[in-house]
């Protein structure tokens, strides 16, 4: 099948490869030229594990394609996936101009039936006034299907190829199963693939983000009461993961969520409410819970130094996860900004996003290629994100390069007792400081 995908960040660059990866001839648009003469040289902008791999394997067999022309998209493609930034407006509401921007370009140079897939996270309602703008726009017919991305940051490619489901939303039973046959190589054993009308799989987007929002705001809530009370939040996190009603996903604790899509969701979702009338106040407390947990570990860091412009930190993960250079909304980030603000130097280490961070930050932060460099007479190390080379790390040599042996864990990635018989003072997450 023909395809285009318009918008090439990580969605739309997962989508679009794995697409071309299962055979379809697919043509990928944006209008940033500088990406789009990268991607013609095989450079790959975003770390995205398996991503590159599949980029320049289809890009060889000739069938992915990148291009600036909106036009050349439209007229090539039978089906047109929409993959545009829904960015958080100063109200928390989703932005959708790109969407409706793109989507009346795509009108206007239409010249037959298209299907037009919406994979943006859009408010309830967008289908509606995506396929109004069009059809005042173009003579010729189209069909709108919405069809949310479920793809998580650092295993994009996997989740998208073997998702555990697919939702299809449209009012046309045309176009949906021309969309579900898109789909049918990633769900050959398991038929996961659920429709409903656009209005529900818009909604499905934000509940899903939102749900799991709200199991990380409470178990993190937990860890505060834990460390309160002498209980161990990882004893507590084995119990409840144990019972069949609840499972073990998106239940530990730590300093807190990122990334472009919880907090942006979250907040969306409220917004909608809001306008409605229909007040979510479980998800609204989410955000602030979550504010509250990444300055409850900051604030610990904050008073543990007395002459905090005598201080240096090393910090070990920038990204808000392993597995991506992402640092949108990264725990890493805002409690960086509060070490620099309240006068602490900083040291750091990722092994992907330390550019990113740079960029961000420029020049009020050090950077290294090897993490144990940056721990060489600093004053502590500050762990914020779980990369696999964090999980075993030589403690011998952390306690020789620091100017004093202590750790503070953001992820929980340590037994405690095991940390501190090697010499080392170690600070976590809603554990005691003893183990029972």
């Amino acid at each position: 099948m023909k395809i285009s995908v318009i918008g090439m960040g990580c969605v739309g660059l997962v989508t679009a490869g794995c697409f071309a990866e299962s055979g379809n001839d697919v043509i990928c648009v944006d209008n940033d030229r500088e990406k789009i003469a990268g991607f013609k040289k095989n450079v790959v902008p975003i770390y995205e594990r398996l991503l590159d791999e599949i980029v320049k394997r289809n890009r060889a067999a000739g069938r992915l394609h990148f291009t600036t022309e909106l036009a050349e998209g439209v007229g090539k493609a039978s089906v047109i996936f929409i993959a545009v930034e829904t960015p958080s407006a100063e109200d928390g509401s989703a932005d959708i101009s790109a969407v409706l921007d793109v989507s009346g370009k795509i009108a206007e140079l239409m010249d037959g039936y298209r299907v037009i897939v919406t994979k943006s996270t859009v408010p309830m309602g967008t289908y509606k006034k995506v396929s109004e703008m069009m059809a005042s726009r173009t003579k010729y017919p189209f069909d709108y299907v919405s069809n949310p991305e479920f793809i998580r940051t650092g295993s994009a490619v996997v989740d998208f190829m073997a998702p555990d489901y697919v939702v299809i939303g449209g009012d046309n039973s045309k176009a949906m199963k021309i969309v579900e046959q898109l789909y049918r190589p990633f769900v050959r054993e398991k038929n996961r693939i659920i429709f409903m009308d656009p209005a529900s799989a818009e909604l499905t987007k934000y509940a899903v983000n939102s749900m799991l929002a709200v199991r990380l705001s409470f178990m993190n809530e937990m860890s505060a009461l834990c460390e309160k009370v002498g209980a161990d939040i990882e004893l507590v996190r084995t119990a409840m993961s144990s019972d069949v009603r609840i499972g073990s996903t998106f239940l530990s604790a730590g300093i807190g969520y990122g990334g472009s899509c919880l907090v942006k969701d979250a907040q969306a979702l409220t917004h909608i409410g809001d306008s409605l009338g229909c007040s979510m106040t479980i998800v609204k407390s989410v955000h602030n819970a979550n504010l509250c947990q990444q300055n409850r570990l900051t604030q610990r860091i904050l008073d543990y130094f007395a002459d905090k412009a005598k201080i240096t930190l090393a910090v070990w993960g920038l990204a808000f996860k392993p597995q991506t250079s992402d640092i949108r909304e990264a725990p890493a980030i805002f409690c960086i900004k509060k070490f620099l603000e309240a006068g602490i130097k900083v040291r750091a280490y990722d092994p992907q996003a330390m550019y990113a961070a740079k960029k961000l930050l420029g020049n009020r932060i050090e950077t290294s290629q090897k993490s144990y460099e940056i721990l060489k007479g600093a004053d502590g190390l500050v762990i914020f994100t779980d990369w696999q080379e964090f999980r075993n790390p030589d403690f011998e040599l952390i306690a020789q390069n620091l100017n004093k042996a202590v750790i503070f864990d953001g992820r929980n990635l340590y037994e405690p007792s095991y940390v501190r018989a090697k010499g080392i003072e170690y600070h976590c997450i809603g554990r005691p400081t003893t183990k029972y």
